[in-house]
């Protein structure tokens, strides 16, 4: 099942919810009883290597160059 990021449109107030799909955009309750309004916030992705660093970048297709080829295939230094 998901885990989708919802966000407080009053103070910004983050919660996580998992949910099935079809249910991602349905209303969400105030965790706290407030009557807060929370949105559905675009999420990002992160993964961490056995190094411990952690990457959120989606970089290229390969090689050493963001674009994907060689390191100055695209004309980047």
């Amino acid at each position: 099942m998901p885990l989708y990021e919802y966000i407080c449109e009053q103070d910004g107030t983050v919660v996580e919810l998992l949910r099935p799909m079809n249910r991602a955009d349905e209303p969400v309750e105030d965790p706290e009883g407030k009557g807060r309004t929370f949105v559905r916030k675009q999420s990002t992705f992160a993964a961490a290597s056995p190094g411990g660093s952690t990457s959120t970048s989606w970089g290229g297709a390969g090689g050493c160059c963001p674009c994907g080829k060689n390191k100055g295939g695209c004309g980047s230094a």
